[in-house]
């Protein structure tokens, strides 16, 4: 892989002027909160689809902060004498986070983007020059060795992911180092791993800047910089999950065949984890003519772990290669090149007997059970981000259910789980409704169906009374065998707190 033709990226062992650098950026303002307080809601937002016109006008004046957005931001360039209001530049030139442009204006050598950390913190996130989302470019780039930014992917990674302290968390396929630099809140030792050596540079710059320790950087494919002996609480990974002909883009093309990059990643992961920990992930993965898509993935999962797999999307093939050949500016230009390089994907995909690719998260869990849990299923309505307490959550009922068998299930205490409310949905005016529906409005905000009982047993549960005991009552309120009842509603009870409806007391 060659970078010849991407900047020179600034010194990453120059931790002290870094510091400078983040000290004067915060007396600045240079923040999430500041940003939106210069450049307004509709500015702020236009940032994250790329287009700059807004930002230009809003930063017009010469405040420190209108100069850092016009320099770290929309990579304009910026008299000296304005920069050294604001900046240590002699240092910060010196160390190559700027250079000297004509006779009097410097510019930045990356993308510098305020990012808020979840309890408030004041991180930055370094990537190359217009490929930071909310930078001036957007995050198109045929560039093979381009380091990315924040993007949708990786704070939907950041938002699942569990966040209990571990002594050691693994990040695989760092990019930016923005999973690394959330793992830094809550591991004693971070390892950040990636093929691109600019991208372990370019997180070592994201940590510094941020004011986050500085995380073991190891450059190699997949698991292989990882040693035989090592195991880790935590693992982490937005990996390359792109299914495209060739590996053109190091920081979007998988490089395998199909989807064989994910499955690699996903079965490779059990071996490295300890007891009781998780490894995430986001992946693509494809939809076989003839083949079940949840009996795929369920293939990948390693032995020994529990696995909770969500499908949030899927576009069929036209769909998904418009999107990628869009993602690298392929789309501009040469019309025949585009209609050759879109040919080529669908002839991969023919080949493979694709129909279709799925898009969503694999959450694995190292167990010691012998009957291993794994939940895989589709779910493409919102969600209330952060995830990271739902995740954890769906794996303690796990055990709490897998512990239990009916019996013991009948004797527990359940509660409704809070935020949530029960809809009846039917005819106007009918004297029953067609069916009644208990949906969240927290986590995943899930919706199920319910039949009378259901409702009913949902209803009453405040932790107070069994469930043997609220069954009992309302075999006698309808008229109905309490020993049949007790036989058939176990499932039922089972799904309701599986999905999160009811909450055991005690």
């Amino acid at each position: 892989m060659s970078n010849s033709t991407l900047p020179t990226l600034p010194a990453s062992d120059r931790p002290e002027v870094a510091a400078r650098l983040r000290d004067a950026l915060l007396g600045a303002a240079f923040t999430a909160d500041g940003l939106l307080d210069l450049l307004g809601a509709p500015a702020y937002a236009a940032l994250a689809r790329s287009e700059t016109v807004p930002a230009l006008r809003a930063t017009r004046g010469d405040t420190p902060l209108e100069t850092l957005v016009r320099l770290f931001l929309l990579q304009q360039p910026v008299p000296h004498a304005r920069v050294a209001d604001v900046l240590p530049v002699a240092a910060c030139l010196e160390s190559g986070w700027l250079v000297s442009v004509g006779t009097d204006e410097v510019a930045a050598t990356v993308d510098v983007r305020p990012y808020g950390g979840p309890d408030g913190e004041d991180w930055f996130i370094v990537s190359d020059l217009g490929c930071a989302v909310g930078g001036a470019g957007g995050i198109g780039s045929r560039e093979e060795g381009v380091v990315l930014g924040v993007g949708g992917a990786s704070t939907t990674l950041a938002g699942i992911t569990v966040r209990t302290p571990v002594s050691a968390a693994l990040d695989l396929g760092t990019g930016s180092g923005i999973q690394a630099l959330h793992a830094a809140r809550h591991a004693t030792r971070v390892t950040a791993t990636d093929l691109n050596p600019r991208a372990l540079h370019i997180t070592a710059l994201t940590l510094a800047l941020s004011g986050a320790p500085a995380a073991d950087l190891r450059e190699g494919s997949l698991f292989e910089p990882v040693r035989d002996d090592e195991t880790y609480e935590l693992i982490v990974s937005n990996p390359p999950f792109v299914i495209s002909p060739g590996a053109r883009l190091t920081y979007r093309d998988g490089g395998m065949g199909g989807d064989d990059l994910c499955r690699s990643l996903v079965q490779q992961a059990g071996d490295r984890l300890r007891e009781g920990g998780f490894a995430q992930f986001l992946a693509n993965w494809q939809h076989v003519e003839g083949e079940d898509w949840q009996d795929r993935l369920r293939s990948w999962v390693p032995r020994g772990c529990d696995a909770w797999i969500v499908q949030r999307e899927v576009q069929d093939v036209t769909q998904y290669a418009e999107l990628w050949l869009r993602d690298a500016g392929d789309h501009q230009g040469d019309t025949a090149a585009y209609e050759a390089l879109y040919d080529a994907w669908l002839d991969e995909f023919e080949a493979r007997k694709v129909k279709a690719v799925g898009f969503g998260w694999i959450t694995l869990r190292r167990t010691d059970s012998d009957a291993p849990s794994i939940t895989v299923e589709e779910w493409p309505h919102p969600v209330e981000q952060p995830l990271g307490d739902a995740v954890r959550e769906h794996f303690d009922r796990v055990d709490y259910l897998r512990a239990r068998d009916d019996a013991a299930l009948l004797a527990a205490h359940f509660r409704l789980a809070d935020e949530v409310i029960q809809e009846q949905v039917g005819l106007p005016g009918a004297e029953d409704p067609e069916h009644v529906v208990l949906r969240q409005h927290r986590g995943m905000r899930r919706a199920t169906k319910v039949d009378t009982v259901g409702a009913g047993f949902a209803g009453v549960c405040d932790g107070t009374l069994s469930a043997g005991r609220i069954l009992d009552a309302i075999a006698q309120l309808v008229g109905e065998d309490p020993v049949l009842l007790r036989d058939r509603t176990p499932a039922q009870i089972r799904l309701l707190v599986e999905q999160g409806f009811l909450e055991p007391v005690g």
